[in-house]
């Protein structure tokens, strides 16, 4: 074999690798990048006062489930949302909005709520202050 030949095989053996990268890339799933990124990073403060506000009013909601109801008892009274959440599906998700009334509890009813794990996002105001909470909860 002489130079000439090595050289053109030692090129084309590059070319193929170079091909061989760009249909590996290009066949690789998408990048799961948050495009909220940086808007979400502006709301950062907000939403860590609110969940130390939790923590500094002592308004942890205390969760019991009752056959198909899940009972949520508040400090005070309370309107706002929750966010159901499925770590395996993000299709499964739900949102409820919350009020107690003059009560301190609400209801949600859980029939078309698959049983397993969830993590909720509690969103609520209450005498004039917002909150903000997470828990994970296990559906029976």
């Amino acid at each position: 074999m002489n130079w000439g030949k090595g050289i053109i095989a030692g090129m084309a053996a590059f070319m193929l690798f170079i091909l061989s990268m760009c249909i590996y890339m290009f066949n690789a799933p998408a990048d799961d990048y948050d495009h909220q990124y940086y808007e979400k990073g502006l709301s950062f403060n907000k939403d860590h006062s609110r969940e130390e506000q939790v923590t500094k009013d002592h308004a942890e909601p205390v969760i019991t489930q009752n056959n198909d109801r899940l009972v949520i008892a508040f400090a005070q009274p309370a309107t706002g949302k929750v966010s159901f959440m499925r770590p395996s599906d993000k299709a499964m998700d739900r949102l409820f909005k919350l009020d107690s009334g003059a009560g301190k509890s609400a209801e949600i009813n859980l029939q078309g709520i698959a049983k397993g794990p969830w993590q909720l996002t509690f969103e609520w105001e209450s005498d004039h202050k917002a909150y903000l909470y997470h828990k994970e909860v296990y559906i029976k």
